[in-house]
């Protein structure tokens, strides 16, 4: 078999295509209204490692440009949801936080999709869904590093 021909390869990637695209489509219907997938990225991410981090290092993380960074965090700190500081010993920098409200806010995110997720999971069953955790991982890991 060909490299530029291979099925299974191309039916792994048009589920995961397809299942990036329908995922996006349930979370963004249960996000809280006026909220966004990248507010409610930028929000979770924030809250996961509970430090501040540069737009730079945001844009990194969830595998963005920094000029999406820049409009998402423009967007959140317009809505109170995070803080933005300068950086005292470079004035070139930033340095965003999550603030109160950017956690109520993700919080309430969550708890919308807390129901749809875990109803996906019952359905599938728990032990098919830790079964393909770690093949996910390691295509997405590999993914990351392309």
């Amino acid at each position: 078999m060909t490299q530029d021909r291979n099925p299974l390869a191309a039916a792994l990637f048009a589920e995961v295509f397809m299942a990036d695209q329908l995922a996006r489509s349930v979370v963004s219907r249960a996000l809280p209204k006026g909220m966004e997938i990248s507010h409610f990225s930028v929000l979770n991410l924030l809250a996961h490692i509970n430090e501040e981090r540069t737009p730079a290092q945001l844009a990194e993380s969830l595998h963005v440009t920094r000029g999406a960074m820049t409009n998402t965090l423009a967007k959140l700190e317009w809505a109170g949801h995070v803080h933005i500081r300068p950086d005292w010993d470079d004035a070139r920098r930033k340095w965003i936080s999550l603030s109160p409200s950017g956690r109520r806010a993700r919080d309430a995110a969550l708890a919308s999709l807390m129901p749809i997720i875990g109803s996906i999971v019952r359905d599938l069953g728990p032990e098919r869904v830790r079964a393909a955790l770690p093949v996910l991982r390691e295509l997405r890991e590999r993914l990351g590093k392309s």
